[in-house]
């Protein structure tokens, strides 16, 4: 019998906390505290060396159940389609025009938020809708 393996999600992005928190909005997620013997996260970055400085953050399902999201600063910027992507799963058990209902409402949110909608892909004779969308560095993430 295989092992269950807990997974921890990474995004190599510019600005970590600011698509860390971003994703803590979209998800219900949570940031964590900052290390011991520090007030807040920018006191602890300021103790650090200046290229260390904002060079990750976190963030976790509070009930402890979803994957831990992990958010790591690289140099170069986004340059392709994702191979990975996340689908947000705001519409499941919905079918027809209820289900596009809410993708749209969770889209508007989203968009208030700083994600850009990329294409709404509506119902056909296979397939239920589901929004495609980018975050606010850009990476494609789907609504369904």
């Amino acid at each position: 019998m295989a092992t269950l393996r807990k997974i921890q999600i990474t995004f190599d992005c510019a600005q970590p906390e600011r698509l860390a928190r971003f994703w803590c909005e979209v998800l219900g997620y949570v940031a964590p505290e900052p290390p011991d013997g520090f007030a807040t996260w920018d006191d602890y970055n300021d103790s650090l060396p200046q290229e260390k400085r904002d060079a990750w953050f976190a963030c976790t399902d509070p009930s402890g159940v979803g994957p831990r999201l992990f958010f790591q600063r690289v140099p170069e910027g986004k340059t392709a389609k994702n191979r990975v992507h996340l689908d947000v799963r705001a519409g499941t058990g919905l079918v027809g025009e209820e289900r596009l209902a809410t993708l749209e409402a969770e889209r508007d949110r989203l968009v208030a938020l700083g994600a850009v909608c990329q294409q709404v892909l509506v119902a056909d004779e296979e397939n239920e809708s589901c929004i495609v969308m980018q975050d606010i560095e850009g990476n494609e993430f789907c609504l369904d």
